[in-house]
């Protein structure tokens, strides 16, 4: 299983769900490709320039030693991807058969915000035939997670998700507290327990192919 997809609905979604495993990835060599499908700028204060989500983003994917072609953000309307659905699925089936992934891993089908749902639905209708898919857990958006696939961490994947987290000072600033160090390790704890290891993420299950 060497190409990996990773689907963000903005762009500190996937770090925030699935940081430890993205490391856990580049560390042992994996080809990824990682799209950001907004960069939310209409939702930032005031005084921080649009694209600041988007350079903090790109910090975050060059500090985790991606190139320039692992990376890429889209433009869509934060809270309106739904207007944009067929273009996206258009997107990633253009993506399915470039990159031609063998995990995607993207939101979970119980993420309650608007734009998750988007993406999560997609990435089944583009992919459902053609890779295994997985589903990262957010906990503020859910009622429901099901905790069936771990990934297991270990210490230094765990630092470079924090680190990640870090570059988003436009997220940090507003006491976001699921950016905390505590929180994101006690996350990495519960789910390491549930498998008799220090650390761990945890996943749903959309389709494993082996």
């Amino acid at each position: 299983m060497d190409n990996i997809l990773i689907l963000s609905p903005h762009t500190d979604d996937a770090e925030l769900g699935c940081g430890g495993t993205i490391a856990k990835f580049q560390k042992e060599g994996k080809n990824i490709l990682w799209l950001a499908f907004s960069t939310a700028s209409e939702s930032l204060p005031a005084h921080l320039a649009p694209d600041t989500l988007k350079n903090e983003f790109t910090s975050v994917a060059m500090h985790l030693g991606l190139s320039k072609s692992q990376f890429r953000t889209y433009d869509y309307k934060v809270r309106k991807l739904s207007e944009s659905r067929q273009e996206i699925l258009e997107e990633l089936v253009k993506v399915r058969n470039e990159f031609k992934p063998d995990l995607v891993i993207g939101p979970s089908l119980n993420d309650y915000h608007q734009d998750h749902q988007v993406i999560s639905n997609e990435m089944i209708r583009a992919f459902k035939t053609n890779a295994s898919i997985l589903c990262y857990e957010l906990p503020w958006n859910h009622i429901e997670f099901k905790t069936q696939f771990f990934v297991q961490l270990d210490e230094s994947d765990l630092k470079m998700k924090n680190e990640m987290l870090q570059f988003y000072k436009s997220q940090v600033v507003v006491n976001r507290h699921y950016f905390t160090k505590d929180f994101v390790n006690g996350i990495a704890c519960t789910r390491g327990t549930q498998i008799n290891t220090k650390y761990a993420e945890a996943f749903e299950v959309i389709r494993w192919r082996l």
